[in-house]
């Protein structure tokens, strides 16, 4: 997948995982955590289990899940902060 799909589909992603986390973040920042989720997420699937280079569909999930991670680890860290 080109670079700048990555992008947008990790930004996709990342709002997407806002809506269902119910994050209050701003746009920029979630868009940031669902394209750096998505970039964990499919380059620990390529690890872990040799799944590299997925389809549109498993990057958007993969997206969702690291964006997911990511906000609520950013809760965590806000409320100790």
């Amino acid at each position: 997948m080109g670079f700048i799909l990555a992008i947008i589909v990790g930004g996709v992603a990342g709002l997407i995982a806002a809506r269902f986390m119910k994050a209050e973040n701003s746009i920029f920042l979630n868009v940031a955590l669902g394209v750096v989720g998505a970039f964990l997420v499919n380059f620990l699937m390529g690890i872990l289990f040799g799944l590299w280079g997925g389809n549109l569909l498993w990057s958007l999930i993969a997206g969702i899940i690291g964006a997911s991670a990511l906000i609520w680890g950013y809760r965590e860290y806000q409320m100790r902060k």
